[in-house]
C-alpha cells in the first residue's frame, strides 16, 4: 500500500499578544490553498492537527486551547492604501471546522511584523531606527487596522522592555489602531447595536432574563452582568472550565445572543460558528489574585471583565474583545460603561484573569447614533520559529477526519 510523501510550506509560528498561529504567505501555499474551499481547509486543520478527538493536537501545530489552534493568511494588498492583506482563522479543536467569521486581535499585533520582515511592505516605507506604520486590511471583517512596528537596524525589533498580562516575558511594544471598528455586514448584524438599544433583555429559555449589551466593534460580543449569572467578575479560568453546567449554560446564552443580534438565523447555527459571537461578564473594580500570582487591587482598574472564547474561559483577554470592551466603555448607558462607573470616557482598565490591560476608544454621536473612529490598544509580538511545516500530500483531506 502506498501514502502520499509529505510536503513541505514555509511558514513562521509566532506570538502575537496572548495569542500563537501559524503564519503563511498566501503565494507560498500549494496551489489548491491559495484560495477559499475544501483543499485550504484540509491543509490547514492538518497543519493544526484538527480533528483531535482527544482534544490535544498532539500531531499538529495548534496548543490545544483556542488561543493557540490558530493561522494566519497574508499576502500584499490590491486594495488602495494597504499594505497588507489579513486572513485569519480560528481552528476548531476536536472538530474539522475553521471559522472565518472574526478577526484575532492578539494576532493582529503579529502581521505588521510578519509583513515588514516577509517583503510585504515596500522597502522605502520602512525607516533605519523608528517606527514602521502598516495598514492592514483585515479581510474577515473588511475592516483597517493600523501597526506601529519599531524598527532598529533596519529590521523589525522585537525585544523590549513592554509587559502584557498573560505573556511571561516583555517584548517590545506594538501600538494597534482598529479603524471604525464596528460592524458594517451581515445583514441586520451591520449596526454596532444591532437592536438599537444599548441594553436590552436578553430571553434564554430555561435559564433566565438577563440585561445585555449587544455589540458589533472588534468581534461581535454580549456583555452581562457578573451579578445576574451568578459570579462575582474575579473568577479565573478554573472557576469555569471546571465547571460543565456552567459552560454549557454560557454556550446557550450565546446561541441566543447570536440570534438577537441577527448573526444566525435558527439556534443550532450556533454551533458552526464558534468563534463568534464572544461571550463576556462585568462587573466592577475588586481586589483578585490573577492567575501569575498577581495581586490586582480595585483601585488598578476601572472594571473587571471574563470571557469566553470558543467555549471556556479566555486565559487572559482576547485582542478583539478588548476592543468591544473599549467601544462599549466608551458609551454611556452600556453595562460596561455602567461597570466602569459610568459617564464619557476615552479609555479604560479593566481587570482579566491574567492581570490588567488598558485600552481607548474614540466615540461620538453623528446623527442621533454612536459612532467609534477608532480603539487603540498595546500589545507585542514576537517569532518563535520559522522555516517550513509539513503535511501529507495531495490526498491529505482523508486525514483530517
Amino acid at each position: 500500500m502506498s501514502y502520499p510523501a509529505q510536503i513541505r510550506i514555509p511558514a513562521t509560528y509566532m506570538r502575537g499578544g496572548t495569542s500563537k498561529g501559524v503564519f503563511f504567505k498566501l503565494d507560498d501555499l500549494p496551489a489548491d490553498a491559495r484560495q477559499p474551499g475544501p483543499a485550504r481547509e484540509a491543509l490547514l486543520l492538518r497543519v493544526i492537527g484538527s480533528p483531535d478527538p482527544y482534544g490535544k493536537q498532539i500531531d499538529g501545530m495548534g496548543g490545544a486551547t483556542s488561543s493557540t489552534s490558530k493561522t494566519v493568511i497574508l499576502s500584499q494588498s490590491t486594495r488602495p492604501g494597504h499594505d497588507v492583506d489579513y486572513l485569519f482563522g480560528q481552528v476548531a479543536i476536536d472538530a474539522a471546522f475553521i471559522d472565518w467569521t472574526g478577526n484575532c486581535g492578539n494576532l493582529s499585533a503579529a502581521v505588521g511584523s510578519f509583513a515588514i520582515s516577509n517583503g510585504l511592505v515596500p522597502a522605502e516605507r520602512i525607516p533605519r531606527n523608528g517606527v514602521a506604520t502598516v495598514r492592514i486590511w483585515q479581510a474577515n471583517i473588511a475592516k483597517t487596522i493600523i501597526a506601529h512596528v519599531p524598527i532598529t537596524d533596519g529590521a523589525v525589533q522585537e525585544t523590549g522592555d513592554f509587559e502584557l498580562d498573560g505573556v511571561t516575558f516583555p517584548a517590545a511594544e506594538v501600538q494597534l489602531e482598529f479603524m471604525d471598528p464596528a460592524a458594517e455586514e451581515e445583514g441586520g448584524a451591520g449596526a454596532m447595536f444591532p437592536t438599537g438599544h444599548l441594553v436590552d433583555d436578553l430571553e434564554v429559555p430555561g435559564i433566565g432574563t438577563f440585561k445585555a449589551t449587544l455589540i458589533n466593534a472588534g468581534i461581535p460580543t454580549i456583555f452581562l452582568n457578573a451579578t445576574d449569572i451568578g459570579y462575582t467578575g474575579t473568577e479565573l479560568q478554573d472557576a469555569i472550565n471546571g465547571d460543565p453546567k456552567a459552560l454549557a449554560r454560557f454556550e446557550t446564552i450565546r446561541a441566543h445572543g447570536a440570534l438577537r443580534m441577527g448573526l444566525i438565523s435558527h439556534l443550532d447555527e450556533a454551533a458552526t460558528r464558534q468563534h463568534t459571537p464572544k461571550v463576556a461578564f462585568v462587573a466592577g473594580p475588586a481586589a483578585y489574585t490573577a492567575s501569575s500570582g498577581k495581586a490586582v487591587q480595585a483601585g488598578d482598574v476601572d472594571l473587571l471583565v471574563r470571557a469566553l472564547s470558543v467555549g471556556k474561559l479566555h486565559h487572559a483577554m482576547m485582542g478583539t474583545a478588548a476592543v468591544a470592551i473599549g467601544t462599549a466603555a466608551a458609551i454611556p448607558g452600556t453595562l460596561v460603561n455602567l461597570a466602569a462607573g459610568g459617564g464619557a470616557r476615552q479609555s479604560v482598565r479593566f481587570g482579566h484573569p491574567s492581570g490588567t490591560l488598558r485600552v481607548g476608544a474614540q466615540a461620538e454621536r453623528v446623527n442621533g447614533e454612536w459612532k467609534v473612529l477608532k480603539a487603540i490598544m498595546s500589545r507585542s509580538a514576537r517569532v518563535l520559529m520559522e522555516g517550513w511545516v509539513r503535511t501529507p500530500g495531495p490526498d491529505r483531506a482523508k486525514y483530517t477526519g
